[in-house]
């Protein structure tokens, strides 16, 4: 039994790079909470900082090569104890690949990863390694996390002041770009008062503490609209910062999104109805294609419909 432990979330992106039948992996060194595991190279995104500049980042510095992102392979989420830190962590974690554009492998002495290696599958099997690396290389489930007991009660949203005294705040989130068997699109209308308000968005919204980003879209679609829906295509990652957003809080937050955008199917439609009454979303309606022309849209619904032929 793990004792009780402060809770914190953060964002991550990893990349999974190929040489041949070889996988790039690093080890974590003894200042690292997991000392001996071995991962995919990437790391905490900062603050402010889109995912894909995270991994190019964080496999230079743990690496030494330099490397491109070829597209995104996965986004999952997860929990694991740190006792000896006094932590619970959730973790949401992209997953890209990558290909080399320059550099050479080399170790780091001191740092928080000292070793970068190339590995096979068979001899990865053999490594202590981090659950979601196992999770990319289709591996059996890794040991190296300690899992923790239970999962902590954790408000969906805070902000906390940042070094220059504003408060700021980052938060993951997963939307649906959703259509029924009449190829209808469902959107939801954002309460006066939120950011966006009066405006019509994705549905979807911030994911709780460990919960993973499929299980949150799902329960946001039957909280916002009443629906339910199955997912079919995972298809992409946006990140956005606004240094200083006015929401109900009624001060500025330096806030920075990173949402996660999935393909969406209700097979049995329905009129939709609200659920979570009182929150961000004021209206959900069912809208033929030609019909978005006349709305007044979130630029990211605007670029989600695009991206999949429904603009």
């Amino acid at each position: 039994m793990t004792p009780a432990l402060q809770p914190l979330r953060r964002i991550a992106a990893y990349c999974v790079c190929t040489d041949g039948d070889k996988f790039l992996l690093v080890r974590a060194s003894a200042k690292s909470g997991t000392p001996g595991a071995w991962s995919l190279p990437g790391g905490a995104v900062d603050h402010g900082e889109h995912p894909v500049d995270t991994v190019v980042r964080e496999t230079a510095a743990e690496t030494g090569l330099s490397v491109a992102v070829a597209g995104l392979r996965d986004v999952l989420a997860d929990m694991r104890a740190l006792p000896a830190r006094g932590l619970t962590i959730h973790t949401d974690r992209l997953i890209y690949e990558v290909t080399i554009r320059g550099g050479a492998l080399r170790d780091r002495v001191g740092q928080p990863t000292d070793l970068a290696r190339w590995v096979t599958l068979d001899e990865a099997k053999a490594l202590p390694l981090r659950r979601f690396t196992a999770d990319a290389l289709g591996l059996p489930d890794a040991e190296a996390d300690i899992r923790p007991d239970g999962v902590p009660e954790v408000p969906s949203f805070y902000a906390v002041p940042g070094p220059d005294g504003l408060h700021r705040a980052q938060r993951f989130a997963a939307y649906a770009v959703c259509t029924d068997r009449r190829n209808r699109v469902l959107l939801t209308r954002i309460s006066d008062g939120y950011p966006g308000g009066g405006c019509w968005h994705l549905p979807g919204g911030g994911t709780d503490f460990g919960e993973q980003p499929g299980v949150a879209l799902v329960r946001e679609l039957v909280e916002e609209t009443g629906q339910e829906g199955t997912i079919t295509e995972l298809l992409g990652v946006a990140s956005h910062r606004d240094a200083a957003q006015l929401g109900p809080e009624g001060y500025p937050i330096d806030w920075h999104g990173v949402r996660a955008f999935y393909r969406v199917h209700v097979a049995r439609s329905s009129r939709p109805v609200i659920h979570d009454v009182g929150g961000s979303t004021a209206e959900a309606r069912w809208f033929d294609p030609e019909e978005l022309d006349e709305l007044p849209l979130t630029e990211v619904t605007e670029e989600a419909l695009r991206g999949v032929g429904l603009r």
